[in-house]
């Protein structure tokens, strides 16, 4: 399931999840690759969370595994 973070731009959450999984570990980060957040901008306090929740989870998951994510 997907849910739409961005109305305006038709962004997903898996689409910003897969954006993080590919390098993004900030919101400037998401606007440049999904142009999240540029349009009316209700979306940016989602963005952002998702952004950070993500970011937690693989820095737990790493920190399991022995592996760590370079910032």
């Amino acid at each position: 399931d997907c849910m739409y973070v961005c109305l305006c731009k038709g962004v997903t959450d898996n689409q910003i999840k897969d954006a993080i999984a590919g390098g993004a570990c900030s919101m400037r980060d998401l606007r440049n690759d999904l142009d999240v957040g540029t349009q009316c901008g209700k979306c940016a306090r989602d963005c952002k969370s998702l952004l950070n929740e993500t970011l937690t989870a693989q820095a737990s998951a790493g920190m399991a595994t022995g592996q760590f994510i370079a910032a």
